[in-house]
């Protein structure tokens, strides 16, 4: 994948949303060393990312016994968010459907809010189509409200659901509203590193070991996940006829398929937790 190893704090927020969501938001200091010790990170690091999300409101300390650290209230809606993403959009939106138009203007005395919002729509999956117009497919409507109240910024935008009527060729034009290269670039990554695990595991026939699943599934879930972000899911009719991101979703279905339950149950026996 990336030539920059996956960030501590990144993996800590996997096995969050993936694992202790399920398992009631909670885990020791002790036990996340632990886990986290198996993902090849250590002692000193995790304090250090656990340190980072509590200042970003990401964790709160909450003593059960021993030492530990919950998910804040406040940011289960964006893991919920995160789920609708990850798991939901793998195929691509319905031309039919739509899409959802983002206006916003900013004074340029509040123009940090300007580079907020174009970088919250970013991530969103929006392509700027021209200055303080933003464009995604419709299926991001509700998801680009909810981010908007969450930030505190639907004061600057109009959000619209729109259909295109007219007057250029749409998927040429497209192209030059998301950056296409760039993204099939992820996705090749994607599928030169998983296709052969995914080949391996099954050939092999049977579940993996879980402590060897959720060595896998936390830095693929961890890769994975930046994916459906940076692509919007645009609808076939839009899209490079020689575009990868099928092979690369087919793979990370198969492997989740593979991994998940092993690796769950491989952090229930490490905390003693129930889902």
């Amino acid at each position: 994948m990336s030539d920059s190893p996956l960030r501590p704090s990144s993996l800590i927020n996997t096995v969050y949303g993936a694992f202790l969501r399920r398992l009631g938001g909670w885990i020791s200091i002790a036990d996340l060393i632990t886990l986290m010790g198996e993902l090849d990170v250590d002692g000193p690091a995790v304090r250090s990312a656990i340190s980072r999300l509590k200042k970003r409101g990401v964790l709160e300390p909450e003593r059960r016994g021993a030492t530990g650290y919950r998910l804040s209230p406040a940011v289960l809606p964006v893991f919920d968010e995160g789920d609708r993403r990850i798991f939901a959009s793998l195929e691509p939106a319905d031309l039919a459907d739509g899409w959802a138009m983002a206006v916003f203007s900013v004074p340029e005395s509040e123009r940090s809010h300007r580079y907020q919002l174009r970088t919250r729509l970013t991530w969103l999956g929006f392509g700027n189509i021209a200055p303080g117009v933003w464009l995604a497919p419709g299926r991001l409507l509700d998801d680009a409200r909810s981010m908007l109240v969450r930030l505190g910024l639907s004061d600057y935008v109009h959000l619209f659901a729109a259909q295109y009527a007219a007057f250029s060729d749409l998927p040429g034009t497209v192209s030059s509203w998301w950056d296409f290269p760039a993204i099939q670039k992820q996705y090749a990554e994607f599928t030169d590193a998983y296709a052969p695990v995914a080949a391996r595991l099954t050939a092999a026939g049977t579940e993996p070991e879980a402590a060897e699943a959720f060595r896998h599934y936390v830095p693929l879930l961890t890769q994975w996940r930046r994916l459906p972000y940076l692509d919007p899911g645009l609808p076939t009719e839009l899209l490079p006829a020689d575009w990868n991101a099928v092979a690369a979703r087919q793979v990370f279905q198969q492997l989740h398929g593979i991994l998940l339950d092993p690796s769950l149950r491989h952090v229930g026996a490490v905390t003693g937790l129930e889902d």
